[in-house]
């Protein structure tokens, strides 16, 4: 009976405590949810800024099939009358360039030979990533890697003045200065005077290819033993790729000098053509 007694007596207090235990408990978790709320607003008041959006391309083309679909190809390589018609249609399939990753840079490369010139082509893509997208998105990772190629070429940034690069600065008119007498009869006329004097259109920024384009173009230095080459290279932008055309053209005959207008001509119909094959 006694020790029924003792139970009786420690059976409230117990209950007491838990009481207690229990009311603090709820104190706390009134705190806590207090605090939480405004950890969670000061979470959201500092994640407001969105983002940045991934390019519009996830992936690239096959670049040999994408030239080889448009029929400049053609155009630009030239096909010796002693290829076969398999030799042909391998030529122009042209070959594709070693990648480690095709979703980021691909490539390829033709080579068209006649008795009077050899002709090179090579096309690559390159899909630019941006990994800080907090700060940068893809397209504009793209425009600085487009920006760094444009300022390597001794190239201005695209505006609205921007305007070809002359071959040699022009000076400015002076009127005090003297005019320059004409050349005593016999003397050979200079080459700038020459009606039949190549026409040289230069480097120049590009407009309506792509978002951003710009055009190099380079003649090997002149030789009395060899030809002079000429290179044109395209490089623009769609979104968050950087398409770049290097075509090159080197005679066989000393003294020969590939024209401007038509090898820029060229290059430039198949830079058209690719940019409207990403925009499909």
């Amino acid at each position: 009976m006694q020790r029924k007694a003792v139970r009786g007596r420690v059976l409230p207090g117990i209950a007491m405590l838990t009481a207690l235990a229990a009311g603090a408990a709820g104190l706390t978790g009134c705190t806590g949810g207090s605090s939480g709320g405004s950890t969670s607003d000061s979470k959201a008041g500092g994640s407001s800024a969105a983002p940045a959006q991934p390019g519009k391309y996830r992936s690239l083309p096959a670049p040999c099939r994408a030239a080889a679909d448009s029929k400049k190809l053609k155009g630009m390589l030239p096909a010796g009358d002693s290829l076969t018609p398999e030799q042909r249609d391998q030529m122009y399939a042209g070959v594709a360039d070693a990648s480690y990753d095709g979703d980021r840079h691909v490539g390829c490369r033709w080579t068209g030979q006649s008795p009077e010139e050899t002709r090179l082509l090579a096309v690559g893509f390159e899909r630019v990533v941006s990994y800080d997208r907090t700060t940068t998105s893809d397209d504009d990772k793209a425009k600085q890697v487009y920006v760094r190629r444009l300022t390597d070429a001794k190239l201005p940034f695209p505006g609205p003045t921007a305007s070809p690069t002359p071959a040699a600065p022009t000076p400015a008119a002076n009127p005090a200065a003297p005019t320059q007498s004409a050349p005593a009869p016999g003397a050979p006329a200079s080459p700038a005077a020459s009606p039949s004097a190549p026409v040289e259109l230069g480097s120049r920024v590009l407009e309506d290819l792509g978002s951003d384009a710009f055009l190099e173009d380079k003649l090997s230095p002149a030789g009395a033993s060899a030809a002079q080459s000429r290179t044109v290279r395209i490089v623009f932008r769609t979104s968050n790729v950087i398409v770049t055309i290097e075509y090159s053209v080197q005679p066989a005959l000393p003294g020969t000098v590939p024209p401007s207008t038509e090898t820029q001509d060229r290059a430039r119909q198949l830079a058209q053509a690719l940019a409207e094959r990403f925009s499909e």
